[in-house]
């Protein structure tokens, strides 16, 4: 079992950037694969991005490629979501997740999650 801690979410304005983290802690970090997902009120958590153990192969969701980059630093046990250009539909609260799989879109392959950090995206 690994613990993840997500941080950085805030309030921005339309365009804006941000970055969030997931510190990791438990099991070793490298043997799994991460994701990162959303939940927006009243809808279903959705994917946004995920990226294999070697940190060689990425997903993205279509709503958020070419402006989400997702990436990972072992030797801090962190996985980062950088989010550029960001939308009003974008706001959501953002969880990470690792998966034993090697590199998954599905949420029921990620067996461990954060607590969520909150997006808010409003002029």
């Amino acid at each position: 079992q690994v613990q993840l801690v997500e941080s950085g979410g805030g309030l921005v304005q339309p365009g804006a950037s941000l970055r969030l983290s997931c510190a990791a802690a438990g099991r070793t970090f490298s043997g799994y694969s991460m994701g990162w997902f959303r939940q927006a009120p009243g809808k279903e958590r959705e994917f946004v991005a995920a990226i294999s153990r070697s940190g060689g192969s990425s997903y993205y969701a279509d709503s958020v490629k070419d402006r989400f980059t997702i990436s990972t630093d072992n030797a801090k046990k962190t996985l980062y979501l950088q989010m550029n250009s960001l939308k009003p539909e974008d706001a959501a609260v953002y969880y990470c997740a690792a998966s034993a799989a090697y590199i998954s879109r599905m949420r029921l392959e990620y067996t461990d999650w954060g607590q969520g950090t909150q997006v808010t995206v409003s002029s």
